[in-house]
């Protein structure tokens, strides 16, 4: 009985401390999160992005890619291009630009027969983001696909590195660490067809303090024009 009762407690703090864990884990400080990004040039767009990979199981990643104006500054807004490559176990996943999920931008996608959709969010609570019109996406004509293993999407967002904080207007560092978080589930949207589609509850968040400077780009309107897209370097795109 005294084993028993004591191998039930063991379990029961285990359990506790998992739960703990779990409940902070969007309550985590910028210094745990790992530091990373480093610059990979897209053959196909042109464009070198800061790239940094989420593990998703041992053989896999997660792949964030992140491009801007070199001439972006901290003192401004400016428009970035997200390339992610996401591996088709993956039912939705999501960037949160703050490396939080309450009070910024949220870009969430998924795969739906041979395309990515995007749907652009926001959360003020732990709950299910809702739509978020200040940011915008454009998606290129180059740099999207689903094929056996994954899918993939390249887009313009204008809103993903500004928006407005508690305290004033907050704008995402061009030239420096930025902390994002991604989350992700297994579970795919109830519609997947339709961007304002609800989303299944995702599994634990990473975090990671993503160095944009690495994905600083000279031409940046000029590639935007020449895979298809109609933003200028400091222009408004349309929503998905």
């Amino acid at each position: 009985m005294r084993i028993t009762f004591g191998i039930t407690w063991a379990a029961a703090l285990v359990g506790l401390a998992n739960s703990v864990a779990q409940s902070l884990a969007f309550a985590k400080p910028a210094e745990n999160a790992r530091a990373a990004a480093a610059a990979y040039y897209d053959s196909e767009t042109g464009f070198t992005f800061s790239e940094y990979k989420v593990a998703y199981t041992l053989t896999s990643n997660v792949v964030v890619r992140i491009a801007a104006p070199s001439t972006a500054t901290s003192g401004s807004a400016y428009p970035v291009v997200l390339q992610v490559v996401v591996p088709n176990g993956v039912g939705w996943g999501g960037i949160a630009w703050a490396g939080n999920m309450i009070k910024n931008p949220l870009t969430v996608a998924w795969a739906n027969g041979n395309a990515a959709v995007l749907s652009s969010r926001w959360a003020t609570s732990h709950s299910t983001p809702t739509m978020y019109t200040g940011a915008t996406y454009e998606k290129l004509t180059t740099g999207n696909r689903v094929n056996g293993t994954h899918w993939q999407f390249t887009a313009v967002c204008n809103g993903c590195t500004s928006y407005a904080g508690s305290s004033g207007t907050i704008i995402v560092n061009p030239k420096g660490n930025n902390r994002l978080a991604f989350a992700f589930s297994a579970s795919k949207p109830s519609s997947p067809s339709s961007n304002t589609s609800s989303i299944p509850v995702h599994d634990s968040p990473v975090y990671w303090n993503h160095d944009f400077s690495s994905g600083a780009n000279a031409n940046f309107a000029d590639l935007v024009t020449r895979n298809g897209g109609h933003n200028n370097e400091f222009g408004n795109g349309t929503s998905l």
